[in-house]
């Protein structure tokens, strides 16, 4: 753990997906940033994004890393942890529409229904309020994107679109259905990296 330094450690879970934008995204928000893919290099990051990729992958691929369970142990000891669209899903208590055998992280108390928002080429961008993040809406990015059928009393809804949830946070655990990595706006990043600071 980087404790002595003024800027916090965090990881990008590099398995699938966004990862360079995310990275990028991290720095220009004033972390140091690097790509996770084993348990030794998860073992020194401060706090982690979980990107969008292919939900079920991406357990998979956790499990042959060796990563699945040293996530989980993480989470549940306070690791700040930030998933965007499959990252979502990743940090989901309960998934509608998944695999029979697919593996979640946990960390939210919330039910997310996978592709909710549809298929690819139904992808879109809309302005999103998020409580906590000033300076107007935030622009996001939906690619088969989920969305929160339910939350539970510990998890706080940050943003809804449609009337859908599609932004949550529960304790050091924050989630978007949506990329903001995409957009060029980082303060969501910024806010994940506030959270990371906070938890040393």
């Amino acid at each position: 753990m980087s404790e002595t330094s003024e800027t916090p450690l965090v990881g990008v879970l590099a398995l699938q997906g966004d990862v360079r934008e995310h990275l990028a995204a991290l720095a220009a928000a004033g972390a140091q940033a690097r790509p996770v893919r084993r348990p030794e290099e998860l073992a020194e990051v401060e706090g982690l994004v979980i990107p969008g990729g292919e939900s079920t992958t991406m357990s998979k691929l956790a499990v042959i890393f060796g990563l699945l369970e040293p996530l989980r142990e993480r989470i549940r000891a306070g690791l700040p942890v930030y998933g965007t669209c499959a990252g979502m899903i990743m940090v989901a208590d309960k998934i509608l529409d998944g695999r029979d055998d697919q593996e979640t992280l946990g960390g939210i108390d919330m039910i997310v229904r996978r592709n909710a928002f549809g298929r690819q080429n139904e992808s879109f961008e809309a302005a999103v309020d998020i409580k906590g993040i000033d300076g107007g809406p935030v622009e996001g990015v939906f690619i088969r994107a989920p969305w929160v059928e339910s939350v539970g009393a510990g998890a706080e809804v940050l943003a809804t679109y449609d009337g859908h949830t599609v932004a949550v946070r529960q304790g050091n655990v924050l989630a978007t259905s949506f990329h903001p990595e995409l957009t060029g706006d980082h303060r969501v990043h910024a806010l994940f990296v506030d959270m990371v600071g906070a938890a040393r």
